[in-house]
């Protein structure tokens, strides 16, 4: 199944941008989100990732080191690992526990490419890990999981494709069910 993900390693180095202050995680849940990009695929993504390009308010309720960080970009032709499953990233919910003990994964929405072999990628890759790290299918959640204090809603409509009405619904339940087709695979 690994060869059908196409997995690429192309990690921000240590100590810089998104990486500048590495903090380690035991994964406990995998986040899915969607860019909200429609200009950039898995590899801008990276190469933004590693310039620095991503930038977030460092606050005290909010980005811990200024920059967005997550762990695997997604598109219809590859995935990209920016950092280690065993680092907290910056892409849920700023000092809360879908950054403490989250993997983030976001799929790219870059205009005229194929979203559902995005999804199927994505599934993939959340069933390889799942398996991975020991995590169980409920602990597969939508950034919308994770409340942000101080946000207008809290609660975010992300991955806004896979929510309906800007909540887990039908949707989500048939990507969880696409996850967990890909995970018995691999038993």
């Amino acid at each position: 199944m690994l060869r059908e993900i196409k997995l690429k390693v192309d990690m921000v180095p240590r100590g810089t941008h998104g990486r500048k202050v590495v903090r380690p995680m035991n994964p406990r849940y995998i986040t899915i989100h969607s860019t909200q990009n429609y200009t950039a695929g898995a590899e801008r993504h990276s190469l933004a990732l590693k310039r620095g390009a991503l930038r977030s308010a460092k606050t005290k309720n909010g980005n811990r080191i200024g920059y967005l960080i997550w762990h695997f970009t997604v598109d219809q032709g590859i995935a990209i690992q920016h950092m280690p499953t065993s680092e907290q990233g910056e892409h849920a919910d700023f000092g809360g526990p879908g950054n403490l003990y989250s993997i983030g994964i976001e799929m790219c929405e870059e205009r005229g490419s194929d979203r559902n072999a995005t999804v199927e990628r994505t599934a993939k890759l959340t069933a390889v890990l799942m398996k991975k790290q020991g995590i169980p299918l409920k602990n597969v959640v939508p950034h919308y999981h994770w409340p942000r204090r101080g946000k207008t809603p809290p609660n975010k409509n992300c991955p806004h494709f896979l929510l309906d009405n800007g909540k887990p619904g039908a949707k989500w339940r048939a990507f969880l069910g696409r996850v967990n087709y890909y995970y018995n695979k691999l038993e």
